[in-house]
């Protein structure tokens, strides 16, 4: 499943494209993904321009002029493709071939900017877990939005705001961090890392860090410090390209070179000096890669 960095790589693929052009024409190819496409799908975005292309969680929203927010999440195996008006893909630099299988292309977006290009947004989904909604006035009222949390991107994460969100919890620090309801986006692959850079278990009991104390703020700290950092990373480099998931112009993420514990069991810990390997342990039927000696 794509996580934050993944979603929003592909948002920033899309914006060009999308962002005050004119759907000129939308074609649902079947009459539902994960969900069932909204009634009157085509009819109620079809001669409308997008105003604004944005992300919530791991959700991507089409703000449509005088109509409705268009909720999109990727499912396990969607991705949008770019085709130029001579039916070109737009190439990537580490390019991958997807799926365009007709059968697969299951929603076609036509559109064209304000400067008359016209252009072909292809979401193509094998598996259809992806889906499309629509959000009535304020997206976040919607009830796959409502409930979220915070975004782990910016500086409103901060270590106060999460030891004021993990305080008197009992679950291990990952589960609670996985917790939408407390952080927006957040994943496997990405709490793993953010553990690590922090140095903290992920089998510690989560309250811990958010007990009074210069230790236990010093500790909230670092971990907001993390989640930050290993977001913006991972978003500037591309997301991270596993199984299905590519970006819009074909691009693999390459993030996945990067990471120091996510997929590395028995290898040596990358921490200076710690002389540590790193473990997989599984909680919550998800795998946890982390190095024991050097998280606490």
């Amino acid at each position: 499943m794509p996580e934050l960095p993944e979603v929003e790589t592909v948002r920033r693929g899309l914006q060009p494209v999308l962002e005050g052009a004119r759907l000129v024409r939308v074609e649902a190819r079947r009459p539902d993904l994960r969900f069932p496409f909204p009634r009157d799908f085509s009819a109620r975005l079809t001669g409308k321009t997008i105003t604004a292309l944005g992300r919530r969680a791991k959700y991507l929203t089409m703000h449509i002029d005088g109509g409705p927010v268009l909720i999109c999440h990727l499912g396990m195996s969607g991705s949008f493709r770019i085709e130029t008006s001579d039916g070109s893909d737009i190439p990537g630099v580490f390019h991958h071939e997807r799926s365009k299988s007709a059968a697969h292309d299951h929603v076609v977006f036509d559109v064209a900017s304000a400067e008359g290009a016209r252009s072909r947004v292809i979401f193509n989904d094998p598996r259809r877990f992806g889906f499309m909604l629509f959000a009535e006035g304020t997206p976040d009222t919607h009830p796959m939005l409502a409930g979220l949390g915070v975004e782990p991107t910016g500086n409103t994460l901060d270590g106060v705001l999460l030891a004021s969100l993990l305080e008197g919890r009992r679950s291990p620090l990952k589960a609670a961090l996985l917790d939408q309801r407390l952080i927006a986006g957040l994943g496997n692959i990405y709490v793993s890392e953010a553990l690590w850079r922090a140095g903290l278990s992920p089998l510690r009991e989560s309250g811990t860090i958010a007990k009074a104390g210069k230790k236990a703020a010093g500790q909230s700290e670092r971990l907001a410090g993390a989640i930050r950092s290993v977001i913006a990373d991972a978003i500037a480099a591309g997301g991270s390209s596993l199984r299905d998931y590519v970006q819009t112009d074909g691009s693999l993420g390459y993030f996945q070179h990067s990471f120091a514990v996510y997929d590395r069991e028995g290898e040596p810990c990358s921490t200076p000096g710690c002389g540590g390997q790193i473990e997989r342990i599984v909680q919550s039927g998800r795998s946890t890669f982390y190095c024991r000696t050097c998280q606490r």
